[in-house]
């Protein structure tokens, strides 16, 4: 019997019962999202209120019609409007592309005109007529700040700007490839250990002659720890012992990673 799939909360289970690593937009996020929509609809339904006043100053429109006309603003603007924007543009909208995220399925695939015309009346209660208060109550309390409209059409609000990724650690310099294949390192003292990592990251960066002296006074701090010292520059020097050290470390989180597991009894 095959073990069962754990999703976590932010994976998304797909059709082909593949789970995918996505990021819901945070609560803070989404709200001044939601924020700068109900702002740019009140803009939206001030200018149409003027331009319906207008038109009944103009005898454009009967005066009896008024209140049929006022209507149709307010359904423009809290329905007809978002549903639109929102199917037209694959989820996005002002709001939404200020703070980057999108609307999409429960399952990570896209919102259609369905969600959209849901969410929208679904918003008028909780957005238009609570001021967003229901929306914020509801969302605080969602593992993916769901609000209301989201939990009825099936859809939350996905991030779409991913953080940038940290640069490749470098590697091992190629002088000292044979070196490290025999080499002997202690364990450096944390101080000392956080110190040569950020400078290995942060040497490209570094004016040459403060690089080459700082480079000699790890080195020569270094060395104690290690058996044989290299003949190299003080900076491959510094480059392979924190090369050296992460690989090792690493291989040893893995090892140690495999031991549990055999531990573990098979479910």
């Amino acid at each position: 019997m095959a073990d069962p799939i754990t999703i976590v909360p932010d994976e998304v289970l797909t059709g082909e019962a593949v789970a995918l690593d996505v990021q819901p937009l945070g609560f803070f996020l989404r709200a001044v999202g939601t924020l700068i929509d109900l702002l740019v609809g009140v803009a939206v339904l001030l200018l149409l209120a003027w331009a319906s006043s207008w038109m009944l100053g103009q005898s454009v429109v009967d005066a009896s019609a008024s209140g049929i006309l006022g209507i149709v603003v307010i359904v423009l603007v809290t329905v007809v409007l978002p549903t639109a924007v929102e199917t037209l543009s694959g989820g996005r909208s002002l709001g939404r592309l200020a703070v980057g995220g999108r609307i999409v399925r429960a399952d990570g695939g896209a919102a259609g005109f369905r969600h959209a015309l849901i969410r929208a009346l679904v918003g008028v209660l909780e957005i238009w007529m609570s001021v967003g208060a229901i929306a914020a109550l509801v969302g605080a309390f969602t593992p993916r700040s769901q609000r209301l409209g989201d939990l009825m059409a099936g859809t939350y609000c996905q991030r779409t700007r991913t953080p940038v990724l940290p640069p490749a650690a470098p590697g091992q310099p190629p002088i000292l490839a044979g070196w490290a294949q025999i080499a002997d390192v202690s364990r450096l003292p944390d101080p000392l250990a956080r110190r040569c990592a950020q400078f290995v990251a942060q040497a490209a960066q570094m004016q040459a002659v403060p690089r080459a002296r700082l480079a000699a006074s790890l080195a020569a701090e270094v060395t104690p720890f290690v058996a044989p010292v290299p003949t190299a520059d003080a900076e491959a020097f510094v480059r392979g012992v924190v090369a050296l050290r992460r690989d090792r470390e690493y291989a040893a989180l893995m090892l140690e990673n495999e031991r549990v597991a055999r531990l573990v009894p098979p479910r």
